[in-house]
């Protein structure tokens, strides 16, 4: 494992140096201004044309090659916003502190956080294009917009008219070797209860119960996997041991994306001390049970009780609507699509809880490709929590993107491939959600197409890159670029 500077020598450089500077810019969904801000930068330094527009995306145009002013304009898009997650126990201020790149090999990562190459990896790709001046290519746009992970903002926002491109190149795909020509739509559901507080019994101590260790992921990508959700394991072992210990529940808190699978949970409890150890032997035997149902899917699965700080307890009738309710809500696969094999056509995930300032709130984000299934799991859900005395509502619904598979910028980018590496693409449709769904709304005629290197673990402190397969990107972004 290698730190310090790292991407030195690595191909291609520019692109790879862009990352680096990238990377010590804090960058957060709705976080992400000065990011913006320095990628508009760059492109004034290119001699590009500049624009923002009110939601704060940046657009820049760069002027095509001598001879080639006739082709067809094209439009690279990614992504400046990563989503923050760490390790426990990892000081890392995503608000502040810039991303600690280490590399093992081949792969690179980041020092117990998320690492941003999802999309940094396609911002910098776009911008090493302005960059260069080798490519021999047509008109050009670059896209880079803002707050994707947390609610499509930046693409929601784009106005019909503003982009010129009759191409354009999603660069915020995970899987080298893959041509990416659809992907599911999606919605928020966001619930909420308030809670009765009161002081917790006489003799009783605060603990913390904690659910941590789970691999986590993206919710698009990873939804049938088989990965726990933190916050379901917490709610089983509530519901098991709240009869035998007599607990009181002060706050409930668990994920921190509703896009992001559950890695970690904790229930802040009111216990008596003279029970605390028995409390642990039974916690122990949880830990075994669903450590073995987890199986390889999730190994470092563990549970802890540890001494805490609170100051007031829920009802416990608010502290059981609020576990049964986490016991009652879909999480993960619905149905499998009946038209492509192996994809995910309607799933949810249980994302997130937090009980702060009296009222709790439960996050979930239901994708689907088909609209009549996903409005369909939407209702259940709103039906579930109307049972359980929340008041809910669905926000950030975005489209599907529609596979046109004969489509001729398809067909063009599949055959450079072919003449690059040799062989055909893969041509797939994706459960996650990108912004071409959005963008294809306001420009109907566009084609698109989305690709990228290797990644994995995304949305996790786990998520890491291949250098090489950045490489592969690369040398295929360019030779379509030239083809086009």
């Amino acid at each position: 494992m290698t730190t310090g500077n790292l991407l030195t020598g690595l191909d291609p450089q520019t692109l790879w140096d862009y990352f680096s500077e990238l990377s010590k810019i804090p960058r957060g969904s709705k976080q992400e201004a000065a990011a913006a801000a320095w990628v508009a930068e760059q492109g004034r330094c290119l001699g590009c044309e500049v624009e923002r527009d009110a939601v704060g995306n940046v657009l820049i145009r760069k002027r095509a090659t001598p001879g080639r002013e006739g082709r067809p304009v094209t439009c690279l898009q990614a992504h400046v916003d990563m989503v923050c997650e760490k390790n426990e126990g990892t000081s890392h201020d995503f608000a502040c502190d810039p991303i600690q790149l280490m590399r093992d090999g081949d792969l690179l990562m980041a020092d117990g956080t998320t690492l941003g190459a999802d999309n940094g990896i396609g911002v910098c790709a776009a911008l090493a294009v302005l960059a260069s001046q080798d490519i021999q290519h047509g008109p050009l746009e670059v896209i880079v917009t803002i707050d994707e992970e947390t609610g499509l903002t930046g693409a929601n926002g784009i106005q019909p008219g503003w982009l010129k491109a009759k191409y354009l190149l999603n660069l915020d795909s995970e899987e080298e070797g893959f041509l990416t020509i659809g992907c599911a739509g999606g919605v928020d559901t966001i619930a909420t209860r308030k809670l009765a507080m009161g002081v917790p019994k006489t003799g009783t101590r605060p603990y913390r119960l904690k659910v941590f260790g789970l691999r986590g992921g993206h919710s698009g990508i990873d939804i049938n996997a088989g990965r726990g959700n933190a916050i379901r394991l917490l709610a089983q072992v509530l519901n098991a041991m709240k009869s035998e210990f007599d607990f009181q529940v002060a706050s409930i808190q668990g994920g921190n994306k509703r896009n992001a699978i559950p890695r970690e949970a904790s229930a802040y409890l009111f216990l008596d001390p003279a029970k605390e150890a028995s409390f642990k032997s039974a916690l122990a035997l949880h830990e075994i049970h669903w450590k073995a149902n987890c199986g390889a899917f999730d190994p470092g699965l563990a549970f802890a009780l540890e001494p805490s700080q609170a100051i007031q307890v829920m009802s416990d009738l608010d502290a059981i609507a609020i576990i049964n309710i986490l016991l009652a809500l879909p999480h993960g696969v619905e149905a499998m699509s009946p038209d492509i094999s192996g994809l995910v056509q309607t799933s949810t995930n249980m994302g997130v809880i937090d009980v702060s300032d009296g009222t709790v709130e439960v996050n979930l984000l239901t994708r689907s490709s088909m609209d009549a299934s996903k409005l369909a799991l939407t209702q259940r859900i709103e039906a579930i929590f109307a049972l359980a005395g929340f008041e809910s509502h669905l926000s950030g619904g975005y489209p599907g993107w529609k596979p046109a598979p004969e489509a001729s910028l398809v067909k063009l980018i599949n055959g450079v491939n072919q003449q690059v590496f040799g062989k055909a693409l893969k041509i797939v449709a994706i459960h996650a959600g990108l912004e071409c769904g959005l963008i294809g709304e306001k420009y109907p005629d566009m084609e698109m197409v989305s690709f990228g290197p290797n990644m994995w673990d995304v949305h996790t402190p786990d998520e890491h890159v291949s250098i090489a397969s950045v490489g592969a990107f690369w040398k295929l972004l360019v030779a379509v670029l030239e083809k086009v």
